[in-house]
């Protein structure tokens, strides 16, 4: 977490805390996204939808370049989220068991298998 010196340890954890506190309030989907949208830049959005994406992908156990292909996620971002899907805090996995039994979003993939990175780049696939 960034470090503000006008802030002490204590001060910095409870703002976290309270963030998560706001998360957990939202009570749907679109609720969520007028948040992070209000909250985060298109960028740290589009960077968090890609990890959950490949988490999909992964837990189909498709190797690292296969979702790189399909996706455009670097491989490195796909190991980082291997890694802490195998040996985080357990988020993306209760995130993924919770979407799955609920009958929602496909585990965290589109559909049609690609990404809005490949859709964007018009690869015409």
């Amino acid at each position: 977490m960034k470090s503000h010196r006008n802030l002490t340890h204590r001060q910095e954890a409870l703002a976290e805390r309270q963030l998560y506190a706001a998360v957990a309030a939202l009570r749907s989907a679109q609720e969520c996204r007028a948040f992070l949208r209000d909250l985060c830049t298109p960028a740290e959005i589009q960077a968090m939808a890609d990890r959950w994406a490949v988490v999909a992908w992964l837990r189909r156990g498709l190797p690292y370049r296969e979702i790189h292909r399909i996706t455009g996620v670097s491989v490195t971002t796909i190991s980082r989220v291997a890694r802490f899907l195998a040996a985080g805090n357990g988020g993306y996995s209760l995130a993924a068991l919770r979407v799955s039994t609920r009958g929602g979003a496909n585990g965290g993939t589109r559909s049609s298998g690609r990404s809005r990175r490949a859709e964007s780049q018009g690869d015409g696939g």
